[in-house]
């Protein structure tokens, strides 16, 4: 359950972060130019990075589930494993290829160049090196953000409820 959470999770914030809402995203086919477009963002951005870590993620989820059946078969799991890792390392292209195309489906040719042209430049490439680590201590602050509001919030409604003669 926890892979499959953090993966529909994972999946969410690529849709948030990409601006895509549904099948009113794929309204538009896009142009080949917009897809090659795409694949170049999608490389320029290193999404591709974020992506390759899912055939592996998968590989190890099912060997997880047939360890949880029999955990004899350890060391043949671990060789299927090593070599299916190898067999599908060229599926990657697929979701990069997907990707490209959400962006094509959203931007006009014209507007992914100039976001290329972005993150070609100085500001771009350093918006790329220090994004993560922005995200990061954001998703922190966030979190700390939210249980202390999460602490004043039981609070308050413990509170409330004692004015109503509940007792707790």
């Amino acid at each position: 359950m926890g892979f499959m959470h953090n993966r529909a999770k994972f999946l969410a914030i690529v849709a948030v972060a990409l601006g895509v809402s549904g099948p009113a995203a794929f309204a538009q086919q896009p142009s080949a130019e917009a897809i090659a477009s795409g694949k170049e963002l999608v490389a320029i951005t290193g999404a591709t990075a974020l992506f390759s870590p899912l055939i592996a993620g998968v590989i190890e989820q099912a060997k997880l589930l047939y360890l949880q059946q029999n955990p004899a078969l350890s060391k043949d799991l671990n060789e299927i494993g090593d070599k299916m890792r190898v067999d599908l390392a060229p599926r990657s292209v697929e979701i990069n290829d997907e990707v490209a195309k959400l962006y094509a489906a959203n931007f006009t040719d014209q507007e992914l160049k100039a976001i290329i042209a972005f993150y070609q430049s100085p500001a771009g490439m350093k918006m790329l090196a220090v994004q993560p680590k922005v995200v990061e201590a954001s998703m922190k602050y966030a979190q700390t953000w939210a249980n202390t509001l999460s602490d004043e919030v039981v609070g308050k409604m413990r509170d409330e409820l004692k004015k109503r003669g509940h007792a707790l």
